[in-house]
């Protein structure tokens, strides 16, 4: 729900006569789920199945995607019935909440702006508009950062391209942020990990918020003009209205910004993100990308250049552990032609870690890389920077031996230890077309920089030791 993600959940109940019974098996799911889907069906007579699963995955897909629940009771899925096949027509981007006055207003304020700052999110991503984006941007004349869910809406190789925004983002969108007059905002929904201190927040900026969703809309951000409607469509109307816009000055002093100060790392050892640097150089950033949720998700995001969207498959509203070993088979399966790898550490591979047996199973080509630091990385580092290094229940000494459980279900499995085995290792891999299991051994005290503390300002964004 909180990542916008268009699933339909078909769960199976008891049958009607046990209804209300508290019979064996017997759940609420309708009522559990109410408030985490867009809608959650019952289905009691075999007649309404066909239209109750057009009209799921129809609510799904539109405007907001999101999750919806079918609960069909036993009896229902024995059940004979007539079926008529439909071809069903959708309009799944919202336009008709488009008004013209918001339009005019959007376009005054980008008239006016001296520095301007397009915010990219995970809508963008959802309406397809990373053409419409690339345009906007140089219409605009403006620099782009965007959110972990935005990731490849805009090109990462861009030179308007500023970096990632927020708590682990880069210094010269965080800054840039700070400092410009317009903040156009596409499709996020300025989350707590995106925003620090929100009475800190863009304090020189106007605000423009284009997002499909009303609710969204002065929710965490105060805002100055909004346009309701479906991303792509909005900026298809703001590029016919716009003449083009010149920021010289302002663009070069961003540029420099990010030239001055990029992102970095320790250069001795093995680390995540030498690791993820390397992936991107040998898939020449043509792969998908998944992970699960902690160090190893930050280092994803910030090191691996995404040029395409949905090109990243990441927990970030829930943040949710083992989510992305399951996201790695489902999207190999849906695009065979594509490489694809799931980063995790070490924590969040125990999760779902049985799944490898899936992959091995229907010769499911994936390459699962854990980075194991032995540790849960982030929540140690919270303890370290945060909690006087009180180290509760997050160090994991037991030490599993991840390439003998991945070789019990039938994997072939490799450990790293040092940089220099990368690149052999990440080639053979490449080429193998086969599920491939790959332990990269780093220090448990590396740590995910930059970093902007809770309640700090974006704008207070500091390093550790990246020497």
């Amino acid at each position: 729900m909180m990542d916008s993600v268009p699933m339909v959940a078909i769960t199976c109940n008891v049958a009607n006569p046990l209804l209300g019974k508290d019979s064996f098996q017997e759940v609420d799911i309708a009522g559990i789920t109410m408030p985490i889907t867009k809608h959650s069906f019952i289905v009691k007579d075999v007649k309404k199945l066909a239209e109750t699963i057009r009209r799921a995955f129809t609510i799904a897909r539109t405007g907001r995607p999101g999750p919806v629940l079918v609960d069909v009771t036993k009896d229902v899925t024995a059940a004979k019935t007539d079926f008529k096949q439909m071809v069903v027509k959708e309009n799944v981007r919202i336009t008709d909440t488009i008004r013209e006055e918001d339009i005019n207003k959007a376009v005054s304020m980008i008239k006016a702006a001296k520095r301007p700052v397009i915010f990219v999110g995970g809508g963008a991503v959802i309406s397809g508009a990373e053409k419409e984006l690339k345009a906007f941007s140089e219409r605009v004349d403006a620099p782009v950062c965007d959110t972990l869910m935005g990731k490849g809406a805009f090109n990462g190789e861009s030179p308007y391209y500023l970096g990632m925004l927020g708590m682990h983002g880069t210094k010269a969108a965080n800054l840039s942020v700070t400092d410009c007059d317009l903040l156009i905002t596409v499709g996020a929904r300025f989350s707590d990990r995106v925003t620090g201190n929100t009475k800190k927040f863009a304090s020189k900026a106007k605000i423009l918020h284009i997002d499909v969703d009303a609710a969204e809309v002065n929710k965490n951000i105060r805002v100055n003009a909004s346009i309701i409607g479906d991303c792509k469509a909005v900026l298809e109307i703001l590029l016919n209205r716009l003449d083009q816009q010149k920021h010289t000055e302002w663009i070069a002093g961003a540029l420099k910004r990010k030239e001055e100060l990029p992102l970095t790392y320790p250069q001795e050892g093995l680390t995540g993100p030498y690791v993820i640097e390397k992936i991107n150089e040998l898939t020449k950033g043509d792969c998908i990308i998944s992970t699960d949720v902690g160090q190893h998700q930050m280092w994803a995001a910030q090191f691996f250049k995404y040029k395409k969207p949905r090109n990243l498959l990441t927990s970030g509203g829930l943040g949710t552990m083992g989510y992305g070993l399951g996201a790695a088979i489902g999207a190999q399966v849906g695009v065979p032609e594509k490489q694809v790898i799931n980063i995790a550490g070490d924590g969040c591979f125990r999760m779902n870690m049985n799944e490898i047996a899936t992959a091995t199973r229907y010769n499911i080509p994936i390459i699962q890389v854990v980075l194991n630091n032995h540790v849960l990385g982030m929540v140690r580092q919270w303890q370290t920077l945060f909690y006087g290094e009180r180290y509760s229940q997050t160090v994991l000494e037991d030490k599993v031996d991840f390439v003998k459980v991945a070789e019990a279900m039938g994997a072939k499995a490799y450990r790293i230890t040092k940089k220099e085995e990368v690149e052999p290792v990440f080639k053979e891999a490449l080429e193998a077309k086969e599920p491939i299991f790959i332990e990269c051994v780093i220090d448990p005290d590396e740590k995910v920089w930059p970093m902007v503390a809770p309640g700090a300002a974006i704008s207070e964004i500091v390093d550790g030791d990246t020497k």
